[in-house]
């Protein structure tokens, strides 16, 4: 049944009931289907929406812009504002909400997503912080609920890697409200805050799920039907390699760690980019420097059938589209 959210910023899915994400979900089914169709969108028709970067991106812009003018809205890509540099945060929101219907922020802190909504009166959304990456939490259930046959609330979902992370975040908090068995698999020394593991596993508690947060990874990806890594250095973090590597290099997400799970139909989901070969600047120094190859995944488990990860990065439009047009005209 829908739900009105019209109004309403997505600065976290904290502030966001089960029922409000699960008719995200399924209006991200309907214009998914609707696109696939080629029936045309008019639901943004008339609205202009800013997107303002602070960091760089291939998938956050693109989804936005491209679910923007499929329903028939104007785009600014904004790199270059005076926010923060000659005009306050709180200034630079009272501008753009004069001009624009929606803000998008995808930048470091969360505190700035938080004063944009705070005095723009306009609804925001954050494409990603220090923080929180809610919007691709949103692409990630889509696709568990495209390729896994049950229920979210009967799905495990298994986070291996550097668990205090915006994504890792992010989806233990959408995990626990889905009511799902959530599992971080990591070293200790980068578990999530521990004011928020308890937070969650309250939550997921009341909502028949479970919260778990262990650096045993046999025992954390047994029987899971979703493994899910990130990249093991975030942005703005670069100096930190050798660190990563030698924490993380045992949670590597290969073909070994997917049998482990005794789930022969477990799928692989990565929010992107990842470091599965040298093809990348980046990869390509890591390796001169450190000798591996690969990373966080292996190339052998990023090209299997096992990986979803380019049906994931296209859901990040679709359900871009739905939050979009849930809180602009719905």
């Amino acid at each position: 049944m829908p739900l009105n959210l019209k109004g309403r910023s997505l600065l976290t899915l904290k502030d966001y009931t089960q029922e409000e994400i699960g008719y995200l979900l399924e209006l991200s089914r309907d214009l998914k289907a609707k696109k696939r169709m080629g029936i045309k969108g008019d639901l943004l028709v008339g609205k202009n929406i800013v997107l303002l970067f602070e960091k760089t991106s291939t998938r956050t812009r693109c989804a936005f812009e491209v679910a923007a003018f499929d329903e028939g809205a104007n785009v600014t890509f904004l790199t270059n504002s005076q926010m923060g540099k000659k005009e306050s945060v709180e200034d630079t929101a009272k501008v753009l909400g004069r001009f624009y219907d929606g803000i998008e922020f995808r930048g470091f802190k969360q505190e700035t997503v938080e004063l944009l909504a705070r005095h723009s009166g306009v609804p925001v959304w954050n494409g990603l912080t220090d923080m929180y990456h809610p919007t691709q939490i949103l692409a990630d259930f889509l696709t568990i609920m495209e390729n896994v046959p049950k229920p979210l609330r009967e799905v495990k979902l298994v986070y291996a890697g550097d668990a205090r992370n915006n994504v890792a975040n992010s989806l233990m908090i959408g995990a626990a409200k889905m009511g799902m068995d959530f599992v971080a698999v990591a070293p200790k020394q980068l578990y999530p805050d521990a004011d928020l593991i308890k937070e969650m596993q309250e939550l997921a508690e009341t909502n028949g799920g479970k919260v778990t947060v262990t650096d045993d990874i046999e025992s954390g990806v047994k029987d899971a039907d979703v493994i899910y890594t990130d990249v093991w250095v975030s942005m703005g973090e670069e100096d930190q390699f050798e660190e990563r590597i030698k924490l993380l290099g045992p949670y590597q997400v290969n073909m070994e760690m997917l049998k482990k799970t005794g789930n022969d139909n477990v799928i692989f989901l990565h929010c992107l980019p990842a470091f599965h070969d040298l093809e990348t600047e980046t990869g390509m120094e890591v390796f001169q420097k450190f000798k591996i190859k690969e990373m966080e995944v292996t190339d052998e488990v990023f090209r299997s059938r096992h990986s979803k990860v380019f049906d994931e990065a296209e859901n990040r439009m679709h359900t871009i589209k739905a939050v979009m047009c849930a809180t602009l005209s719905l």
